[in-house]
């Protein structure tokens, strides 16, 4: 049976709408795939950057209480060490020696008058 012009309109739209949908779906997968490419290298860089201040940054981190708590008991320790090295010091010069006043300067000399001619 051969088909009337009449058949033949319905079937060419149905092929053009097929054809059209088919290079959509190709363009939107394109598209799709741009897209994610395009995000994960968004990722990638602030993956790097974020690597990049935290080694920047390294020991500037806040300060928990268990880092003051280390802190007190090494200034402890160093305070203990310190006493130590004091205890053994041989004692101080003796507190006269300090006070005694420091030398007088010795008075200038007076100019001899000159003689007088004769």
């Amino acid at each position: 049976m051969a088909r009337t012009p009449r058949q033949q309109v319905p079937d060419a739209v149905r092929d053009a709408v097929e054809r059209t949908v088919q290079a959509t779906v190709g363009s939107a997968q394109l598209t799709r795939e741009r897209a994610q490419e395009a995000v994960d290298e968004i990722f990638r860089g602030a993956g790097a950057r974020a690597e990049s201040l935290r080694k920047s940054v390294g020991g500037a981190l806040p300060v928990t209480q268990e880092d003051v708590k280390a802190i007190r008991a090494d200034l402890r320790a160093i305070g203990r060490r310190l006493d130590a090295i004091e205890a053994r010091l041989p004692p101080a010069r003796t507190p006269s020696a300090a006070k005694r006043a420091p030398a007088k300067p010795k008075p200038r000399a007076k100019p001899k008058p000159k003689p007088k001619p004769s």
